[in-house]
């Protein structure tokens, strides 16, 4: 027993060290895991590319531009198989943050496996697997809903049976904080998620082996800037779940209802200006969740100082790698129990905290359970976000070098390099050349029957993996997975969350209005805001804010949500907008925005502003501009107000006709 206060007699041992990382090809990635686990990483996070984490293979029209952009791109097993070359996966620990494709990836992770020789019972790691965030908040969902929730089941079951260390699910509140969650927000919708698996997964195994299933669900969370308000979410998150586990699941074990968690600290927070703050904020973020031992993370991951401006360096993964090792093993914090034990303070947050979940949990009950208020979720996002944008404008939420404290030296860390990795554009060329060659070697009978064996799977309900791992070893590509997956149960557009009437937030609004209602006298009939997401970043926060504070400020606004084609943007534009908008962040926008600015020409549309955003270098603005964009944005242009300004003046009949 330890003794409040006192140093325990032997030292905690430290959480998984851990870096998101993958990028342009299966080969490079490789090469930096290895890299990162000779400099002391003990767990392995693999970021996919977008076409790999929707469906598509890489020559789709889809994925033009977005490949090995913000992941790894992986095609089929020829690309798993180099991704882990030299890495003996029975000894590693491997998260794989994937969700629609989830059962795919984690197939081919298995297929490797056995082709090395592992013992498949023996892998450790974890698949994300969470598709109600995906509707919420990342949008790289791929099936409607209840179809989703099925094969998250098929994965636990098989982990269950077949690989009982892995964790068949990480239910993931990370990207809830990064669309603009409150912290119930995030604790209630995350653990609404939970429980909507564990109901599908309840008959799936005999009833006395359920509490092991429901010890192996774990969840990968956020901890934001206000360290001791997340540590207190974390504490509340430990309570609610073992109160769940015990009164709905029946769960007796301690052990099977403990609060199994990773974390990555949170990128919204990074800032573009004076990139270097954010050294500070990753460090504080990161005590939230270790600092307090009954709530400590069990895997860690954190981001890069740069990433507000591009893909970081092996040298900034690296530093983001000491901060951890720092803390665990130079300081003393592993030798102490629980800090925070008995503080009223702390007992009061997290009282206040899991009040507020479990109101919204009731809310979400009522409405049928998670799966049911997927739209109700989603706009409540995007008012917190809202809510969120408009503190930091008003001045009353401060961040440094943002709108307060702005005057800095130039940062020396931004070298030559822009202080960022870029992609070299001859990977795509190079992914698809591969994946032809891989089509042509392969044998097309062996792979059309495990395609038809996968849709019958599929069609009858029966668990897909088995199915999956023998697609894999027949070469089936992940295009042609999600192919079938489709084909069994239609396509899926999730909601956007922005409603086309106003709210009532006017503060500031009514220059704007007046403007908008004067512009919209002059064109003839309501200033029109077209808002489009080309290409397969599902980073939609972005894009609904700027869509929501357009429609506040009177606008007409034309917003169909993510993953959209430039000639289905073209095509929208034409029916009528003043202004076209243009959000990407995976990296792609130049090769998208050509391909738009290109056929809006085509269509007769050149006299239509086209405004661009996202992380976007200086240099690349050079280019779109001189490609005829009108504006590019990033991340430091926070005043929404300054930007709608803008659209008004880019609507007006004489600035048309003076471009």
């Amino acid at each position: 027993m330890v003794t409040r206060g006192r140093a325990m007699t032997q030292k905690d041992r430290p959480w998984l060290f851990r870096t998101y990382a993958g990028h342009s090809t299966a080969e490079k990635s490789n090469a930096l895991y290895r890299g990162n686990l000779a400099k002391g990483q003990t767990g392995l996070s693999v970021a996919f590319d977008l076409p790999t984490q929707t469906g598509y293979d890489s020559d789709h029209v889809l994925a033009r531009g977005e490949v090995g952009k913000v992941g790894v791109p992986i095609a089929h097993l020829g690309d798993m198989r180099t991704l882990f070359r030299d890495i003996p996966l029975e000894q590693m620990n491997t998260s794989m943050t994937i969700n629609a494709t989830a059962p795919w990836l984690l197939a081919l992770y298995v297929a490797v496996a056995e082709e090395q020789g592992a013992d498949v019972s023996k892998l450790q790691g974890t698949v994300q697997n969470d598709l109600v965030k995906e509707y919420l908040s990342r949008g790289t969902y791929v099936l409607p809903p209840q179809p989703s929730i099925k094969i998250i089941a098929d994965v636990a079951e098989y982990c269950y049976r077949e690989i009982p260390k892995w964790n068949p699910m990480n239910v993931c509140s990370y990207h809830l904080q990064e669309a603009g969650a409150t912290p119930e927000q995030e604790l209630a919708f995350a653990l609404a998620t939970a429980t909507a698996v564990l109901d599908e997964l309840r008959g799936r195994v005999p009833e006395e082996d359920f509490p092991r299933l429901v010890g192996r669900i774990s969840f990968f969370v956020n901890a934001g800037i206000r360290f001791v308000t997340e540590m207190c979410k974390m504490r509340a998150f430990v309570d609610l779940w073992d109160e769940i586990c015990r009164e709905r699941y029946g769960v007796e074990d301690p052990k099977f209802r403990r609060f199994r968690y990773g974390v990555q600290v949170n990128s919204l927070g990074l800032t573009e200006q004076q990139p270097e703050n954010n050294v500070y904020r990753i460090l504080l973020e990161m005590l939230a969740v270790t600092l307090s031992k009954s709530a400590r993370a069990r895997a860690v991951q954190l981001p890069a100082w740069n990433e507000a401006l591009g893909l970081p360096r092996p040298w900034d993964q690296q530093w983001s790698l000491r901060m951890q090792q720092i803390l665990a093993y130079e300081t003393d914090l592993l030798e102490y129990g629980d800090l925070f034990d008995g503080s009223p303070v702390v007992a009061a947050k997290v009282e206040a905290l899991k009040d507020g979940a479990r109101a919204e949990l009731k809310t979400l009950d009522g409405m049928g359970g998670a799966v049911a208020a997927i739209e109700y979720m989603k706009g409540r996002l995007v008012d917190s976000n809202a809510e969120r944008l408009s503190g930091i404008e008003r001045g009353e939420t401060t961040v440094v070098g943002v709108n307060k404290w702005t005057e800095a030296e130039p940062s020396p860390l931004l070298g030559e390099d822009g202080g960022i990795m870029t992609v070299d554009p001859a990977v795509e060329a190079d992914q698809i050349a591969g994946l032809e060659a891989w089509r042509a070697a392969r044998d097309d009978d062996a792979v059309r029957t495990a395609l038809n064996a996968l849709a019958t799977a599929a069609r009858e309900g029966t668990n897909i993996m088995p199915a999956s791992i023998a697609a894999a070893k027949a070469g089936v590509t992940t295009g042609e997975w999600a192919g079938v997956m489709r084909g069994v149960h239609g396509e899926y557009r999730g909601p956007t969350g922005v409603s086309t009437s106003m709210s009532n937030r006017t503060e500031g609004l009514d220059e704007l209005r007046e403007r908008v209602e004067t512009i919209s006298a002059k064109l003839g009939r309501r200033l029109t805001f077209l808002m489009g997401k080309p290409g397969l970043d599902g980073h939609s926060n972005g894009a609904e804010q700027i869509a929501v504070r357009a429609r506040d400020c009177g606008m007409t606004i034309q917003y169909e949500g993510i993953r959209l084609t430039p000639a289905a943007i073209v095509e929208a534009a034409a029916a009528g907008a003043h202004v076209v908008g243009l959000s990407i962040l995976s990296g792609s926008h130049l090769p998208l925005v050509a391909d738009t600015m290109e056929r809006m020409r085509a269509a007769g549309l050149a006299h239509i502003p086209v405004i661009v955003g996202g992380i976007i270098p200086e240099e690349d603005a050079a280019r779109l501009r001189a490609m005829g964009v009108a504006r590019v944005y990033t991340p430091k242009d926070f005043e929404l107000n300054r930007i709608m300004g803008d659209i008004v003046e880019l609507a007006d009949p004489k600035e048309i006709a003076a471009e």
